[in-house]
């Protein structure tokens, strides 16, 4: 029991080191907590710290795609000897891990949630409201054909392509939630979460070097409106303000700051057991499913209260856990199992997503005749996240369509978790 207590402190503890990193080191800030979190989970996975399985239980768990043993059977499966006690151990393990990290998203959603100012960015969109529309349909053609090809080849297949749909309209948040509404297990969430990373990181080199110039060569070139709607937009003060939602966690620990956001928790911890008590209510529809969208829903509902919204450092809080998860999640994952040929084909599934929406994106904006500008920063705002719109905004050398790249951006994060449940349903029946 000592040892699960440790553990316990220890997948809440380490991400605090990890942010901490982050802010002190500019190679580790580079790398992100979220990517540290990872790397730092597999280790532990994978250095004999916790609990090694034998065989057994990696066939009564992996091959059978559930998460851990239900203790009467492991107890029963120890008396007939298939399992021993190290398997039991590591069941006790995988139980804790299950618990904390199925916990740990539904309560970073409403936080991140509560800071977006969803009125205020839908007013600066513009015309990049059409490059979301054509983004979206871009994504959702592309991940059905690829299911129809990859599909039946990788683990949990429907399950994959709800995810890539959510990630690639809100990033990489969207998909931990749906990971948890869909119960995808922790080896096929990493494989496809790690294969995203890496496309991902060789697509956002691109945009940030040779992207502007090739898409500025095919699109119609951006037209300025430095005011919109008669509202003069304070760029530098977007700016300031853009890297301390996002980057900024200087002060979380003052009583100024403490108080009001311990109260922010606390109101996620309510949407939490409403999302819960919304689950009694349809008991057709998946219980993790109805949570993390009731939990969606409400999380956006709360971020129309104004009090609720100028909560400072909720999105960094929010942050916290999603890097925990990350955490909880990789230190599941055995190496060897993690290199099995059966998750080359979500390599291929997550490249062909990738490029696939782009260029059919590119195409369509081509055909309406939407500017590259905003292509590259809408594009940006879904796959990424509004966290990189303004480094892509500064290798397109303007600023005027941040606005534009965070408005689509929050609209991804709010969408994301619905559209992915909904698709990996309907690809679930096909």
């Amino acid at each position: 029991m000592l040892n699960l207590i440790i553990l316990i402190i220890l997948y809440i503890t380490l991400p605090v080191i990890l942010i901490w990193l982050t802010t002190k080191f500019v190679f580790f800030k580079k790398l992100g907590a979220v990517v540290l979190a990872y790397a730092l989970g597999i280790i532990i996975a994978n250095i004999g710290i916790l609990p090694k399985a034998s065989e057994a239980f990696l066939k009564e768990t992996v091959a059978k795609e559930r998460p851990y043993i239900p203790e009467k059977e492991a107890t029963e499966m120890l008396a007939a000897g298939t399992l021993t006690e190290k398997d039991i151990r590591a069941n006790n393990v995988a139980t804790i891990q299950d618990s904390v990290q199925s916990a740990l998203i539904p309560l970073a959603l409403p936080l991140i949630l509560f800071s977006l100012s969803v009125r205020r960015w839908l007013k600066f969109s513009g015309k990049g409201f059409l490059s979301m529309i054509l983004a979206l349909i871009s994504v959702s053609v592309i991940v059905a054909t690829g299911y129809m090809i990859f599909g039946e080849k990788i683990p949990e297949g429907n399950k994959v392509a709800g995810m890539l749909i959510g990630t690639y309209t809100g990033g990489s948040i969207n998909m931990a939630a749906l990971a948890i509404a869909l119960k995808v297990q922790p080896y096929t969430f990493i494989m496809t979460n790690t294969y995203d990373m890496m496309v991902g990181g060789l697509t956002i080199l691109f945009f940030i070097t040779a992207g502007p110039a090739v898409f500025r060569f095919i699109l119609p070139p951006f037209k300025s409106q430095v005011v919109r709607n008669n509202e003069k937009i304070d760029i530098a003060g977007m700016e300031k303000e853009m890297a301390e939602e996002f980057d900024d966690y200087s002060g979380i620990f003052k009583k100024s700051i403490l108080l009001p956001l311990l109260g922010a928790l606390g109101l996620s911890v309510l949407i939490f057991a409403a999302g819960f008590g919304m689950s009694m209510l349809m008991p057709k529809i998946p219980l993790l499913i109805s949570v993390i969208l009731t939990i969606t829903t409400l999380g956006v509902a709360a971020s129309f209260i104004p009090k609720v919204r100028q909560i400072k450092k909720t999105f960094q809080l929010g942050m916290f856990f999603i890097t925990a998860f990350s955490l909880v999640i990789a230190s599941r994952c055995d190496l060897s199992v993690f290199f099995q040929v059966k998750y080359i084909n979500i390599l291929l599934f997550v490249t062909y997503a990738y490029f696939g929406s782009l260029i059919l994106h590119l195409i369509l904006s081509w055909i309406f005749r939407v500017d590259a500008d905003d292509y590259l920063i809408t594009t940006t705002g879904f796959v990424y996240s509004p966290p990189f719109v303004p480094m892509v905004a500064a290798a397109l050398k303007n600023k005027d369509v941040i606005l534009t790249g965070l408005a689509t951006g929050i609209i991804g994060w709010i969408i994301g978790n619905y559209i992915g449940v909904a698709f990996s349903m309907w690809l679930g029946k096909i």
